[in-house]
């Protein structure tokens, strides 16, 4: 048996093996992606299904009839388009405003020759592990007089440790040729940040983009501690108002109750979902690259 002859017979027992291996990989990750989408899709169907068909059948993957009784129910009310305005409002300010101060403070930090360096980002890695805690924070935003204000929903989030490393860790990577070409220019620091360093960082801003996003739109732990007034609460908290008011979902809306509870609440998840689900196909090429780029090098 020549040697050629043993190469493709190992050949052809790698790729039998692979082929079991893909055939196991994606029989695996098919049913893995089916428990993940079916509960999904039983939402939107549900949101989708008549009150009579809802009433006998507690699992609905397609219902005999379209009904857009819930929605009209639903928008018939001010609450849920006001609570979507706010919460579009905050995530649009919160995450422009943490881009923003995140490439502010990891600009220096990435720079070896600032002063003081080492004892900020030790400072910084410091408070990746210990933080204030809940009560402390909530008597600096009610002593600084945010209280009731959506300021207190942004201010505490506006800076993150971890997300402030990935920021400096990317700035770091990049070639400091084009630093030492931009102040030859004549420029200074913060316009080669935001004529150059910026620019040429959009895996990594439009990563962070989608996730201050989704953290923003999904946040509704503070709004309950910070916003007693219920005509600011953004929509994650009307949509937990309306999933505890099992007894009635007419009080959680402002109004009656006209629609059966499990119909109104499913159809307030496919509202407050769809709008930060619409991002991630614009953002998806980027997200992965700038995530990994910005966590490589330290």
């Amino acid at each position: 048996m020549s040697i050629s002859t043993v190469k493709v017979r190992k050949k052809q027992k790698q790729s039998v093996g692979s082929i079991i291996f893909d055939i196991f990989n994606h029989c695996f990750l098919g049913i893995l992606c089916l428990i993940m989408i079916l509960p999904f899709i039983n939402v939107i169907a549900s949101s989708l299904t008549p009150q009579e068909e809802l009433a006998r059948r507690s699992f609905v993957l397609i219902p005999s009839r379209l009904s857009l009784e819930a929605y009209s129910y639903i928008f018939s009310t001010r609450t849920i388009l006001q609570g979507l305005y706010v919460s579009v409002g905050i995530t649009i300010v919160g995450t422009a405003m943490n881009i923003l101060v995140s490439a502010l403070t990891a600009y220096p930090l990435s720079h070896q020759k600032l002063v003081g360096r080492k004892f900020l980002i030790t400072m910084v890695i410091f408070c990746m592990v210990f933080n204030g805690g809940m009560i402390p924070t909530f008597i600096i935003v009610k002593t600084l007089g945010l209280m009731n204000t959506y300021w207190a929903l942004i201010l505490p989030t506006l800076l993150s440790s971890f997300n402030l490393m990935l920021f400096k860790n990317y700035f770091q990577g990049l070639p400091a040729e084009l630093e030492e070409s931009a102040k030859l220019a004549g420029y200074n620091d913060l316009s080669i940040l935001f004529r150059i360093i910026i620019p040429i960082s959009k895996p990594l801003i439009a990563t962070f983009v989608v996730m201050f996003g989704v953290e923003h739109w999904n946040s509704w732990f503070n709004a309950m501690l910070y916003l007693s007034d219920s005509r600011k609460w953004p929509i994650q908290v009307i949509l937990r108002q309306i999933i505890t008011s099992s007894s009635n979902v007419g009080d959680a809306m402002g109004g009656t109750n006209l629609v059966p509870p499990a119909t109104v609440r499913n159809c307030t998840i496919v509202i407050a979902t769809i709008p930060i689900l619409a991002v991630y196909p614009f953002m998806q090429k980027y997200f992965t690259k700038g995530l990994l780029v910005g966590s490589v090098k330290g």
